[in-house]
């Protein structure tokens, strides 16, 4: 069978495999005259399996209604779009509903996750203008940035709503309950979609809203092809640490300004451990989001704890010994004296970059770390190593 053949089949696969059963969580693309070649009238089903904060849904005209909301807070504002095939005008939109025609032609990204989704489909050409560039590691965005297609647009607080116009993107893609400047925003007078991602509290959830930007650029299939393929994995990896007995327990994060900065129990990154086939130190904690503990709560909990997970951004070669020149403290740990620590130098990996959309690459660096049996003897981690 011919390449482009195969990959024709593995797409309408995937386009089958997500069929509608009519719940309202499903949406489907309808056949109508006008689409100017978009491409948008062959059948093909979006639904959400794990993700919480957004749902589609079909109407007359080709037309997706999509809601966004906060997956944490299920009572919280509703976010309303509606996407319409380019090149239409269809009448009769729902009340309340911010019309965008899609495909869209360009956007703006404000965090590594959203551009994550992008690099993940191949539609980094899409992308205008990005916030920081600080751990940008993708090689056609980086181009684009040297070249001008794509501009830097300030950060969180400190948008350069000048630059912003003179994109003229038709979608900024923003995080509404981070540290701010949405206000700013608004005055561009330009459709502001939240990506809320990195408020999903299971791996494959947050992975699922490549789906999200597959609608906008037109890349439905790719996402829905891509996304089964990361699912199956992590599933696979996620059975074969279901077997295990013996759960070591795992602590992560370091003392910042005088705070322990944390996940709580409910997190995604608590999710992970947990399919990995341990135990959180947090486990029982009820929080999703980010928690701040002292040192001293933190070692009473975790003193004891078989490992110890670090991401951080460290210029050289990161050790033992660097760590505990930060704090002394550190040494008293198990997990330090054990030489347990897992760790990932964002100088180094695309964490924030790809990570997101590689749960099950993640998982398998986990597994690999607290169980290395269930793995083949030649594995290479992606993303955490233990710490030499």
């Amino acid at each position: 069978m011919g390449g482009g053949l195969l990959i024709a089949c593995l797409l309408l696969s995937a386009c089958k495999q997500h069929g509608g059963d009519g719940n309202g969580d499903v949406a489907r693309y309808v056949s109508t005259e006008g689409t100017n070649g978009t491409g948008r009238d062959a059948a093909c089903y979006v639904s959400t399996k794990y993700a919480e904060g957004f749902k589609v849904k079909d109407i007359e005209g080709g037309v997706r209604l999509v809601d966004i909301q906060n997956p944490q807070e299920p009572k919280s504002t509703v976010y309303q779009f509606a996407l319409i095939p380019r090149g239409t005008k269809p009448v009769g939109l729902p009340e309340g509903y911010t019309p965008i025609e899609t495909p869209i032609q360009s956007c703006m990204c404000m965090t590594s996750l959203q551009l994550s989704n992008f690099i993940a489909l191949d539609a980094c050409d899409f992308v205008t203008g990005i916030t920081s560039t600080r751990h940008l590691f993708n090689e056609q965005m980086n181009e684009r940035i040297k070249t001008g297609k794509t501009a830097k647009i300030g950060i969180e607080g400190n948008f350069d709503s000048e630059v912003i116009m003179s994109m003229n993107p038709d979608v900024i893609f923003i995080s509404p309950f981070k540290r701010g400047g949405y206000e700013q925003m608004k005055e561009v007078h330009l459709p502001l979609v939240p990506h809320l991602g990195y408020k999903e509290m299971t791996p494959l959830g947050q992975a699922e809203w490549m789906k999200l930007i597959g609608l906008f650029v037109g890349k439905e299939q790719e996402a829905n092809s891509l996304f089964e393929q990361i699912e199956q994995r992590y599933l696979s990896l996620k059975a074969k640490a279901a077997q295990i007995q013996q759960r070591p327990v795992v602590f992560s994060g370091e003392i910042r300004g005088g705070n322990w900065y944390a996940v709580g129990g409910k997190s995604f990154l608590a999710q992970l451990f947990h399919d990995a086939g341990a135990d959180y130190f947090l486990k029982d904690d009820p929080n999703s989001g980010g928690v701040t503990l002292d040192f001293e709560t933190v070692y009473s909990q975790a003193d004891e704890a078989d490992y110890w997970r670090i991401v951080n951004s460290y210029e050289g070669t990161f050790s033992y010994e660097a760590l505990k020149a930060s704090d002394p403290r550190y040494a008293d740990f198990r997990a330090f004296k054990e030489r347990k620590v897992l760790y990932c130098n964002m100088t180094q990996r695309p964490f924030y970059e790809l990570m997101p959309i590689e749960p099950d690459k993640v998982l398998a660096d986990l597994i690999h770390a607290f169980h290395p049996e269930l793995l083949p003897s030649d594995y290479k981690p992606v993303y955490y190593e233990l710490l030499k």
